[in-house]
């Protein structure tokens, strides 16, 4: 039989007891709440994620400033039809056509300049020898190749590797394709992966181009790699979109918006 010392120890023991399963019960409450939020918001990331990603060809505009150098000309964004640059001249780099008559051996005259400096540039620095295959490219011929494109590989296919006609960043002049001899004058992603490719993607901003269709960000382009692809943006906004790895898109849909409500 307990004495009343024993009952009361008993009782208190009990009580801690009780209080200790009250406590793991609502810890467990408790995590299991954290857990379902957690979940709650993973979901609703994924959710804006996918919303982030760009349906292309669908409510397209077309641009009022094709002559800017930072137009953004996209699947969503077109020329006008009749848009030709007025200052278009014959690149003075090593041409992989040499014809002069070729519109793609052309660029708007600042473009041109410095892409000169550009292939220069690789050639004191680092030896290397660049060579200029497509630049300027008109709306019509832009037709005759796309409608080739979606005959021989349909259209899904030829949208990941081709404009359409009015979405070609050839026809604002500001656009050149590069190669090399070590790709034998291809267009390939090989490209990014030889000594020319790599010193061209860490130092064409210093010259005002950039890598228009990186790798990693092809779901928002709308592009596959293209390490040969350079687009004259400028010094000043190529650099920024380098150092913060932007593409054209975030620069002029974020970037400048931001610099001109701060201007206006």
């Amino acid at each position: 039989m307990l004495n009343n010392k024993e009952t009361s120890e008993l009782k208190r023991r009990r009580v801690i007891m009780n209080r200790m399963r009250m406590f793991l019960i609502a810890m467990s409450g408790l995590f299991l709440t954290i857990g379902m939020i957690t979940v709650f918001l993973f979901q609703t990331q994924l959710k804006e994620k996918e919303t982030d990603i760009p349906t292309f060809y669908q409510d397209v505009v077309e641009i009022e400033n094709p002559a800017s150098f930072r137009a953004l000309v996209n699947k969503n964004y077109r020329l006008p039809a009749d848009y030709e640059p007025s200052d278009l001249v014959l690149l003075g780099v090593p041409l992989y056509n040499k014809d002069k008559n070729n519109e793609a051996n052309y660029l708007r005259k600042e473009a041109a300049r410095a892409l000169k400096n550009l292939f220069e540039a690789a050639y004191n620095e680092k030896g290397y020898e660049l060579i200029a295959r497509s630049g300027y490219r008109s709306y019509d011929t832009q037709v005759m190749l796309y409608d080739r494109y979606v005959k021989e590989d349909g259209v899904e296919a030829a949208d990941t590797y081709s404009a359409r006609p009015g979405h070609s960043e050839h026809q604002t002049g500001l656009t050149i394709d590069i190669t090399s001899d070590s790709v034998h004058g291809g267009l390939t992603e090989t490209f990014g992966e030889t000594d020319e490719g790599k010193w061209v993607a860490e130092n064409a901003h210093r010259f005002g181009f950039i890598i228009r269709y990186p790798e990693n960000r092809v779901d928002e382009t709308g592009y596959q790699y293209e390490p040969w692809h350079l687009r004259y943006v400028g010094t000043e906004a190529a650099t920024s979109i380098y150092n913060d790895q932007l593409i054209l898109e975030d620069y002029v849909l974020n970037v400048m918006k931001q610099m001109s409500v701060l201007w206006d």
